[in-house]
């Protein structure tokens, strides 16, 4: 078994997609390759979405609302059925609900009082 310390676990048993995948984020989160571009993309929509306020907004609120989407997608589908692609776990539903109710706050609390410029 392959590993690289502190990082991943089980580096040589990382699949391109499905539950199969053994590969460990931190010893907690299972990843695939295509959990890992899932990432990176959502990563490079943040970065061009910075640019401006509204961007910013915007990822906070749709980007929060796709990780509610994700936690409620992880507790509906079996970890081990051919449904579970990403693949998620019950850490990854965990830091998907963090990460959905902090960004939609954020979104929410720091645009209060702020009104759209036309």
């Amino acid at each position: 078994m392959q590993k690289t310390p502190g990082i991943t676990g089980n580096f040589d048993q990382l699949h391109f997609a499905g539950h199969e995948s053994e590969a460990v984020l931190l010893g907690l989160f299972q990843v695939s390759v295509l959990h890992n571009i899932v990432h990176l993309l959502f990563g490079a929509a943040g970065i061009a979405l910075a640019k401006t306020a509204t961007g910013a907004r915007s990822f906070l609120l749709y980007g929060g609302i796709i990780y509610l989407v994700l936690f409620v997608y992880g507790l509906v589908i079996p970890q081990d059925s051919v449904g579970n692609f990403v693949p998620l776990n019950g850490f990854d539903n965990v830091l998907n609900l963090l990460l959905g109710v902090g960004m939609v706050a954020l979104a929410l609390i720091l645009t209060k009082g702020h009104k759209a410029r036309a």
